[in-house]
């Protein structure tokens, strides 16, 4: 047979083997019960022409289409960025690929986005902390195959990845009062953050356990230019120690202070969460929680491979975060 130049269709494949199209598709499908030899034939034939399967095809034949999404607030942020490389890295051994979605920090946008593409893929990893609760129990069942990362909630019945924000603040608060620090100030995270809620009520339980601490609280956001738009207030605020919502607003903040000639750490001590890369490259280096991004990215795709193989699923998992402790604090001022 001459071969020819540049890739057939199914049916040229088809009439070249002598069988119909839907043997063709069910052949390279693996999907073929009738005579190896017939098999053999086809497979035989699509390659002498070249022949490509549409992968569009393919998915409507199989019913999947080997894809999961990964939906997250903010990629930009180095902390979903891990979380991503991970999970892709992990999928892509099973053949899988993974689409993403960023809401861009918009909580009104993430029910629409993750609906519309849940229809383009077979499965969802969900990393959607501003999503309201109600919201995220009332997607849930249309969503499944369904991970859930940054987010835990007992109504809904999905694997689930989370980080106990609420403790992990405490240590940083603990850490800045055994260094003499009685009036602290947080930085708050976006309006009706799941994560910055657990802070929240985690500073909340540390006050009223600490009645020589002060802490004061700020609204702010999750992005460096939040960090650095508040550094004025923060100044001004009495406080010897700030709290940021995560490792970004605190580089933000480092700045802008630092621009204010303010001296950090022997006038301002400031900590982040997350322990993101640039974290210990900045001047000085920053005080944080670290987080195991990439383990949350590896063990959501752990889950989701259970799932989509129609098997049990790991245990749901609670991360602590670690402190680090870098030259971003030191002893209260006297």
């Amino acid at each position: 047979m001459k071969r020819r130049t540049g890739a057939a269709t199914i049916a040229e494949v088809a009439a070249a083997a002598g069988v119909s199209p839907a043997t063709v598709s069910r052949v390279m499908n693996d999907r073929f019960l009738g005579d190896a030899s017939i098999a053999e034939r086809v497979r035989s034939v699509a390659i002498d022409l070249a022949y490509s399967p549409s992968h569009l095809a393919r998915s409507l034949a199989l019913g999947q289409t080997s894809a999961i999404a990964f939906v997250v607030p903010d990629l930009a942020n180095p902390a979903f960025q891990a979380m991503l490389s991970s999970l892709s890295k992990a999928a892509a051994k099973d053949g899988y690929r993974v689409l993403v979605a960023d809401s861009a920090e918009s909580p009104s946008d993430e029910p629409l986005l993750v609906s519309e593409i849940r229809r383009r893929c077979d499965a969802v990893v969900l990393c959607a902390p501003r999503m309201s609760d109600a919201e995220l129990v009332s997607l849930a069942g249309s969503l499944r195959p369904l991970v859930l990362i940054n987010r835990a909630n007992d109504q809904i019945d999905a694997p689930s990845l989370s980080i106990d924000y609420r403790s992990g603040i405490q240590d940083l608060a603990q850490h800045l009062a055994d260094l003499g620090h009685r009036h602290l100030v947080f930085i708050e995270g976006p309006e009706g953050s799941a994560s910055n809620r657990h802070r929240v009520d985690g500073l909340d339980d540390f006050q009223r356990r600490s009645p020589g601490v002060r802490i004061d609280r700020i609204p702010g956001g999750a992005t460096s230019e939040d960090g650095l738009a508040v550094a004025a207030r923060v100044r001004d605020s009495g406080a010897t120690a700030a709290l940021a919502f995560n490792d970004l607003v605190a580089i933000g903040l480092l700045n802008g202070l630092i621009n204010l000639g303010v001296r950090v750490p022997e006038d301002m001590s400031v900590t982040g969460f997350d322990d993101i890369p640039f974290a210990r490259y900045t001047t000085p280096p920053l005080t944080t929680l670290s987080v195991p991004h990439e383990e949350l990215g590896a063990q959501a795709w752990h889950r989701m491979r259970a799932l989509v193989s129609g098997e049990k699923p790991e245990p749901n998992v609670v991360f602590h975060p670690r402190l680090e402790v870098r030259g971003s604090t030191g002893p209260a001022p006297r």
